[in-house]
């Protein structure tokens, strides 16, 4: 499909018609995710920089409050082109996709220019994550419960952000039950030696595996933190000590930062 075809059909969507355009532009860095049962790289996250690497905080205080539907929607459209461009062939890769869900007007229609992107680039929709984050509290869960169906629906995988901090706790799992947690940085920092964060991550840990969730470890910067919460049963992992995130880049793993692993594209 071409790119007017493509900007007719986003305009049948009313939140992308009568949104703000941007006036600014904005790339992606890439953090790989860890397996640490599979010991390979899992996926990558996407995370939105200015044109000369600027961090998140600069892109995002640029967006007002009429922009931000189609900044969440230009967000998904540059994460996939770039990840097709990336990605090795033939790699089993997820990219990991941040998205406001009180950006998210109506389920299927704000999934057209994310479909239609990858359509384009050829990027098949099970490869993708969507992780919603929200510093404000999600007030309609019922409207975030369509979301996840509806992104079910189209192979996509989806996860609650930043576990365990602001509003993104039990609660949400009680009204509904996304394919995966990344547990806060702030319960991670120090894990190994503080028997609270223990016993917290230890209850999260559980409750996943109750209800059929997979668990991702988020800011992990120590070796400590990794082995304990590695043999606490969790899988996934991602943080400043494998990598830090790049530039319109894939990072390599930290040369032995797994035993018998050493560098990983």
């Amino acid at each position: 499909m071409d790119e007017t075809s493509e900007g007719a059909f986003c305009m049948a969507c009313n939140g992308c018609a009568t949104s703000t355009r941007l006036d600014f532009e904005f790339s992606m860095a890439f953090q790989p995710i860890y397996d640490a049962v599979d010991e390979r790289v899992w996926g990558y996250e996407a995370l939105v920089r200015g044109l000369s690497g600027e961090g998140a905080f600069q892109v995002l205080s640029q967006v007002s409050p009429e922009q931000k539907y189609r900044f969440d929607q230009d967000c998904r459209v540059k994460a996939i082109e770039l990840a097709s461009r990336l990605f090795p062939e033939g790699e089993d890769l997820k990219l990991s996709i941040n998205f406001m869900p009180n950006a998210v007007y109506e389920p299927a229609a704000c999934l057209r220019a994310t479909l239609l992107a990858a359509a384009r680039c050829s990027f098949p929709t099970s490869s993708i994550m969507f992780e919603f984050t929200e510093n404000e509290e999600i007030a309609d869960t019922g409207h975030l419960t369509n979301i996840i169906t509806e992104y079910r629906k189209h192979g996509f995988t989806t996860a609650i952000d930043d576990f365990g901090a602001g509003h993104a706790g039990l609660g949400l799992l009680v009204e509904f039950q996304p394919d995966l947690i990344k547990i806060d940085m702030k319960l991670v920092r120090g894990v190994d030696g503080s028997p609270a964060r223990q016993a917290v991550i230890g209850g999260i840990v559980g409750i996943a595996e109750d209800l059929g969730m997979t668990v991702l470890a988020e800011g992990i910067e120590s070796e400590a933190e990794f082995l304990f919460l590695k043999a606490r049963g969790i899988r996934l992992f991602q943080g400043y000590w494998f990598a830090k995130p790049e530039f319109e880049k894939l990072p390599r793993l930290r040369f032995g930062v797994v035993p018998d692993i050493g560098a990983v594209a």
